[in-house]
């Protein structure tokens, strides 16, 4: 008789700490039982900078979340962030040797195999390698076996971070005596909420902008071609307006909140507004122009960055499904039209109404859904589960030994 399994999606996030359970059912669905949120402590840029802060928010977050649900969680799914994030291309090919000139599973196998094995430097973890399209004779294939060629070339985005940072992270779920089945690239698994099959295969960029972090992957022909994360995020916009503004960061988090746009829209200098809105000593106006401009500059540095980093692989062309921006920044308005200026193709915000409905719409759960859908593909996938399963144990036991 088939056991239904709880999993969690763990969202260490610099602002807040978002778990999501999901039930795991025999006819390979899921649905989502329950819901923790704490404000973050401890974090900064994406990264564990208080242990035992950090430790006692995501704790109380899967404490919420487990009360809610009536359930004890069996495996974790742990979103990863942060600067220490980094990626690079890898590539193998190898001859076909068969009589009759067809591609066999030990020829993907090994070409496959081959283009992962590059070594990391010391105290760098792997946490992806994702595969780009295979390719025969020159020409781009989904699914080689079976077909006739000479040569079969293979190409990863192989995505690493920091062995310490990964494994503070993971200690943390630990000391709550509960297991991580896999660690998920942050960006991966918002990208998983947001953007349907159909726009990865047309060609899709997703950004998620949080607090503290950007991350974004790049999505051709239906597969991953680049990923990444930016310690820069909505924080540095309201540390941007104290600075440039003359005044405290929570007052300028509340102005951002209030009048905020990432394009300006008011061209009329003389036209203010007030600082704390309540009259009283201390509360002064403001212009709206310099404001809005201001956060203009930053946003359109972040895409900027954003662009350089995708280099080659960024083709207008190829990207017909646009920008899509999730992420409690993208609640900015005209932040699409920001993005739209910068990558010169179409943008929009997206939300999770392809995997969720109510409240989970919003794309600041983008994800923790997506880390959901990871763990359902993990645990329905038997080759796959098998796969990571053992990557995963051998990135642990390494990270422990380090510890």
């Amino acid at each position: 008789m088939y056991k239904t399994k709880v999993i969690a999606g763990v969202d260490i996030g610099t602002s807040k700490v978002t778990v999501l359970l999901g039930e795991i059912h025999e006819d390979r669905k899921l649905n989502v039982i329950g819901l923790g949120q704490s404000s973050s402590k401890g974090m900064l840029k994406g990264e564990i900078a208080d242990y035992y802060l950090a430790s006692d928010c995501v704790h109380a977050a899967i404490l919420t979340a487990e009360s809610q649900a009536g359930v004890s969680i069996d495996g974790v799914y742990l979103a990863q962030t942060g600067g220490h994030i980094e990626g690079f291309p890898s590539e193998a090919s190898v001859n076909i040797t068969s009589s009759d000139g067809r591609v066999q599973a030990e020829d993907v196998e090994q070409a496959c195999s081959l283009a992962q094995g590059r070594e990391l430097p010391e105290n760098r973890t792997t946490i992806h390698h994702l595969r780009r399209p295979y390719k025969l004779d020159g020409r781009s294939v989904e699914s080689p076996v079976g077909m006739e060629g000479e040569r079969l070339e293979v190409g990863y985005w192989t995505v690493h971070g920091d062995s310490r940072k990964i494994g503070d992270a993971i200690h943390i779920i630990n000391g709550f005596n509960l297991h991580v089945d896999d660690i998920v690239l942050a960006g991966l698994a918002s990208s998983a909420a947001v953007a349907t099959a159909d726009q990865k295969k047309s060609g899709a960029l997703i950004i998620d902008i949080g607090r503290g972090t950007t991350d974004y992957c790049l999505f051709l022909d239906g597969r991953c071609m680049k990923a990444g994360c930016l310690p820069i995020g909505g924080d540095h916009i309201s540390n941007d307006l104290s600075i440039g503004l003359r005044m405290r960061l929570k007052q300028a988090e509340s102005l951002k909140l209030r009048y905020g746009s990432a394009i300006v829209e008011h061209k009329d200098k003389t036209e203010k507004v007030w600082l704390n809105n309540d009259f009283e000593i201390g509360d002064r106006p403001i212009p709206l122009w310099s404001i809005e401009k201001i956060i203009e500059l930053r946003m359109t540095e972040i895409f900027e960055v954003v662009r350089k980093k995708l280099g080659a692989h960024y083709v207008p062309e190829k990207i017909s499904s646009g920008v899509i921006l999730a992420g409690g920044a993208s609640r900015l308005t005209n932040i699409d039209q920001c993005a739209e200026n910068v990558f010169g193709i179409q943008a929009h915000v997206g939300d999770n109404s392809a995997m969720a409905s109510g409240e989970l719409k919003d794309s600041q759960y983008s994800t923790a859904l997506g880390l959901l859908h990871y763990g359902l593909q993990y645990q329905s996938e038997k080759g796959y589960a098998k796969h990571r399963q053992s990557s995963i144990f051998g990135r642990l036991k390494t990270l422990f030994q380090k510890a």
